[in-house]
């Protein structure tokens, strides 16, 4: 039985899912669509968003390494692992995907927090209020069961990133909290330097 989310809820994964050590994570959007320009005028670029996750110790990142994005697509714990870029968000279902495999995540890792930022959002003059149907989902990789879906329904307009939620041990257990704040951050660093 799945989950509706809202901003703040926070839900125990471990609670009722005895065995449970391998989550994928699936975040979605589509692009709002644009009213048509004249005859000779430009198609506008895909919106490129882009899924990371930044590996946390005591609530800070301490290595480069920490962060699994498309360019560094595996943690080198190999309890994270990123399923590769999706340049436009075309399609039904999950647009990206980052597994995590619970049972493996070293123990100084305490939070694996999941972000999204739209790829050269400033060079291109694109923002979060492009963007609707966003979500992000988790599935109990044992069985495809959908444990809880955060959909993001509010328009963000002028933001360029997303602090979606995060997945964090808490006395032995772990759950997931969805956060849903947007930012102005340009990038992936910006967002990593907030975890600094």
């Amino acid at each position: 039985m799945s989950i509706s989310l809202q901003k703040g809820q926070k839900v125990n994964l471990s609670k009722g899912n005895a065995g449970l050590s391998k989550v994928v994570i699936g975040l979605g959007w589509d692009e709002v669509q644009q009213s048509k320009g004249g005859f000779f005028s430009k198609k506008p670029q895909s919106i490129d968003c882009d899924a990371s996750a930044l590996l946390l110790i005591n609530g800070k990142l301490s290595y480069k390494e920490d962060i699994v994005y498309f360019g560094n697509l595996r943690h080198p714990s190999g309890s994270v692992q990123h399923m590769g870029d999706n340049l436009t968000g075309a399609g039904e279902g999950d647009d990206e995907q980052i597994i995590v495999d619970l049972a493996s995540v070293p123990a100084e890792y305490d939070r694996i927090v999941l972000v999204v930022n739209i790829y050269q959002a400033v060079q291109r003059k694109q923002h979060f209020g492009m963007v609707q149907n966003a979500f992000i989902r988790l599935v109990d990789a044992r069985n495809n069961t959908e444990m809880c879906k955060y959909d993001l329904t509010e328009s963000y307009p002028g933001m360029t990133a997303m602090i979606f939620g995060e997945v964090y041990r808490h006395n032995g257990e772990w759950k997931f909290n969805a956060i849903g704040q947007g930012t102005t951050d340009p990038g992936l660093g910006e967002l990593a330097n907030r975890y600094l």
